[in-house]
């Protein structure tokens, strides 16, 4: 497991780390069926092969780091199952023995697993972690997401992905709790715009709130259209002096109520075409989220070498 120390040296150097793409819509791409409040966190249970073979091809792709399956993975969840949280926290563990064998097999020697922890709000499945409108102490939102961080962590986990965050009261809570654990995390937001996170706190309070705390290595944004990463970013460095991360959706639109993809605006660019500018605004982990593909993520890689 590399150490907090040598993770932030890594991500102080100039070149990016390459996050892997989507998990949930590749399963879905590849044939499974993900109509259900555990989404990806349901192929645990039923397709654990084709979860590693999907980090397999991202690594594949020249990916440094394989995101787990367990964003939407909670003891809770898999209670409305009948399954006691004994076995749930065993298939959050084997979301990270599965991410390290396909790297371990794969010959990248280097490569890291980021132990996924989506929000709240996925918990709730209602489409909420793009919104934020939900209401916990700092108390609660440690002891929901403890038991699923903790497994990640003792499984082996080389850091955590605190993502798709809401709100600041839950990231403030996650970072505590990162600590607390003694490991390293990114913390990324979803958004409302291109100036706030989705619960309407401005990116510059959110930037300030967490500069400096002593679990979190990177902070930025996932899940959003392409063409608001780069003035995020450049809100963000204005008021921190953390590395940044950004993995946004391939650039078609997607409908939280409805959970469905639509057409993305024609003839607009890429992933890889943007990411060299968001390399410039310090953007140091830098992947793709939902709709990203691993021949997305091997454009990627290109256009940052060149």
């Amino acid at each position: 497991m590399i150490t907090a120390a040598a993770l932030r040296q890594r991500l102080h150097t100039e070149t990016p780390i390459v996050l892997d793409g989507a998990l949930a819509t590749e399963l879905e791409r590849r044939g499974c069926d993900l109509a259900d409040a555990l989404w990806s966190a349901k192929t645990l249970l039923e397709q654990p092969e084709t979860i590693e073979a999907v980090h397999r091809d991202y690594f594949g792709a020249g990916a440094q780091v394989a995101t787990t399956a367990s964003y939407q993975a909670t003891p809770a969840g898999y209670a409305a199952r009948g399954m006691d949280e004994a076995a749930a926290l065993d298939l959050i563990a084997l979301s990270v023995r599965l991410a390290a064998s396909a790297r371990d097999g794969g010959g990248a020697a280097d490569g890291l697993v980021a132990g996924s922890v989506g929000p709240y709000g996925a918990f709730l499945a209602d489409g909420s972690e793009y919104r934020g409108d939900y209401d916990l102490s700092r108390e609660e939102f440690v002891d929901f997401h403890r038991p699923r961080a903790a497994a990640l962590v003792d499984a082996g986990a080389d850091l955590l992905a605190f993502e798709t965050l809401p709100k600041l009261t839950e990231a403030l809570a996650l970072a505590d709790l990162a600590e607390e654990l003694g490991v390293p995390a990114w913390i990324s937001f979803s958004l409302r715009d291109a100036a706030s996170i989705s619960d309407g706190t401005p990116l510059a309070e959110v930037a300030r709130a967490l500069d400096g705390r002593a679990g979190v290595i990177a902070l930025g944004v996932n899940c959003v259209p392409l063409e608001v990463v780069a003035p995020a970013l450049e809100e963000l460095a204005a008021h921190t002096s953390l590395p940044l991360v950004a993995y946004p959706n391939s650039g078609e639109t997607y409908d939280p109520v409805t959970k469905t993809w639509g057409p993305g605006v024609q003839g607009a660019s890429t992933l890889a075409e943007l990411a060299p500018r968001w390399r410039d605004s310090g953007a140091r982990l830098i992947g793709g989220c939902c709709r990203t593909t691993p021949a997305d993520i091997a454009a990627l890689v290109e256009a940052l070498r060149a």
